[in-house]
Order: structure tokens, then sequence, then C-alpha cells
């Protein structure tokens, strides 16, 4: 904070609007606001339902990655996932066409106004299509206990690499690892980028591995802090990013000890328009670990409405009060 003004802040943004291609957390278009700092291009993206307080950690994330830079890579390429909305399982083969040599796919499940049939059916339709890939399972916290296990007892015949946040609280998710006996790896994602505890998880005993994101974590360097407590494997994975918010994601994954999954940092390709003419996505299944800057005519033509951009503007100077 020492090194940055509200004003420098302020002078630095960029508010742009980018079309999905496919709706995503109910989202089809994701609204972001871009910082030129000295160190590098930065990212303040929380969803407009986040309140200023855990909004706050991302404009701490963004201040890293802008005015800091990122920790030394120990890995100059990433693995990274497809990944697959709730859509239809008739809609499947089209989303993968999106991403370059799938390997690994993370399904979303439990949406809301959807059935567990549903779930099955978009999932079969990713294994017919990628008889070897390996595919995980998103529930997003939309499940209780018992429909959690009877769904993920259900799904597992399509060969899980493990089940993302299942559950929404820390507890439900213990009594949903305890149930399953490691038929199904338990992966915790919003019971730590959310918590006000991040920690609270891998006390428990309530999950196998972590998904970690680095900007509602607080940044790259704070996210590895929590995996090096945690003493979890971790996945690190995006908040539908635009290329510049997947570059922090890409130093993550770089600078971690050990990285024994793919990792969700391929959301890009579900998006219409970037602001980087050279937009971070995956090649034969990977990232190549590298930097990235906004181009000026990209940033021209998804510009924000002025009314949009005024909004993202007063959200910065409520999380800069925050911080």
């Amino acid at each position: 904070m020492a090194m940055v003004s509200l004003a420098e802040l302020l002078a630095a943004a960029h508010v742009v609007t980018l079309p999905m291609r496919v709706k995503f957390r109910g989202v089809v278009e994701r609204e972001v606001l871009l910082l030129e700092g000295p160190a590098g291009w930065a990212e303040f993206s929380p969803f407009v339902e986040y309140d200023d307080v855990e909004s706050a950690r991302w404009l701490a994330a963004a201040l890293e990655a802008g005015w800091v830079g990122y920790p030394a890579p120990v890995r100059d390429w990433i693995p990274v996932n497809a990944t697959v909305p709730a859509v239809s399982a008739a809609e499947v083969p089209a989303v993968l066409g999106a991403f370059d040599a799938v390997h690994t796919v993370k399904v979303k499940v439990a949406e809301a106004g959807q059935s567990l049939r549903d779930d099955a059916a978009r999932v079969a339709a990713v294994r017919h299509s990628l008889p070897d890939a390996s595919i995980r399972v998103d529930a997003n916290g939309g499940w209780d206990v018992d429909q959690a296990v009877r769904a993920l007892t259900m799904l597992s015949v399509f060969g899980l690499e493990y089940a993302e946040q299942p559950v929404a609280s820390v507890a439900e998710m213990a009594l949903v690892r305890r149930a399953l006996s490691g038929s199904v790896l338990i992966a915790a994602d919003e019971s730590v980028r959310k918590a006000s505890d991040p920690l609270a998880v891998a006390r428990a005993g309530a999950a196998d591995l972590l998904v970690v994101k680095a900007a509602p974590l607080g940044g790259v360097r704070a996210a590895l802090e929590i995996v090096a407590e945690a003493g979890l494997p971790a996945v690190v994975s995006s908040a539908l990013d635009s290329s510049v918010g997947i570059r922090a994601g890409v130093a993550l994954a770089a600078a971690l000890p050990a990285l024994p999954y793919a990792c969700g940092l391929g959301t890009v390709s579900l998006m219409a328009g970037d602001v980087v003419a050279d937009s971070l996505v995956a090649v034969s299944g990977g990232i190549a670990v590298r930097d990235v800057a906004a181009d000026p005519e990209l940033l021209a033509r998804f510009a924000a409405p002025a009314e949009r951009s005024d909004w993202w503007l007063d959200r910065v100077r409520r999380c800069y009060a925050v911080l």
C-alpha cells in the first residue's frame, strides 16, 4: 500500500466488458478492471456480488502483480484442464472443441435448477468424448451431505480424479469425505478462498487437496504461504479472468514446490474476447510461463460503458480504504 496512492491506481485503471462464449456462473459478460503498474499489468475483478472486505483481497493481489511483481518460478510450463460449464450433454463437444489437446476436464455440477440426471449426462458426454482424460467435478458447494454422497457415488463410475467443494461448510466436507472413504478425493475451494480461516479445512481433515486462486487469497505470495501451512497438495485455478488475471495464476502454479495436478487456468477459452493480443491459453495441454500486456486496441474495443467504469472505480476506492 505504501508503494501506490489511490490517485495512481485510478489513473492506471481500464475497465472492460468481455463477452462469454457460454454462460459461466450465470455470467454472459465478464467485467474486469485492469491496472498498468511499474512491475506489469494487473487485474482486479472480484465478482460483482462480493462485498468490499472480500474484494479488498483481490485488490491486494492486483497491487502485488502491478507494483511488486511475482516470485521466481521453479517451472516454465503449467498443465491446464479444460472446463465444461453446466451446459447440456449435447453442448459438451462444442465446449471441449474450444480447448487445445485436452488431457484433464473439470465439469460443473449441482447447478441450480438442474438435476443429478443432468450432471450424470454431462459427465458421461465428457467421458464419451475423451475416454482417457482425467475428469474432476465442481459443485461449488451446491449439495447437502446426503446429496453429495449420493451424487459422487453415482458419478464415480466415470472415474473421477476428485470432487471440488461438494458441500458448503468445512464440517459438511469432513462428513462427505469420511462417508466416501477415499473412493472419491475431496478438494476444497470456497472453504479456502472465501473463509476467514483458510487453514480450517486442513485442521479438520475435510479435504485431500486444496484449490487455490491467487486473487481471492490476496496474491501469489499469500497463496503460497497458505499451501505451505496446510501441508496438502494444491491445484491452482482461476476466477474467470482475462489473460492478465490468468498470468497471476500461472505465476502461482510456477512457484509452488510441487504441482501434482493440472491447473484450472484455461477459462480464457470460454471467452469471446480478451485484452491480450496473444491470449494466455493452453497449447498442447499447458501454458508456458510468460508475461502478458494489455493491447490498447482491445482495451478500446471492449471498453465498458461509462456508468460501469464509474462503478468499478468507486469499488477500487472502497476496497483501497479497507486495505
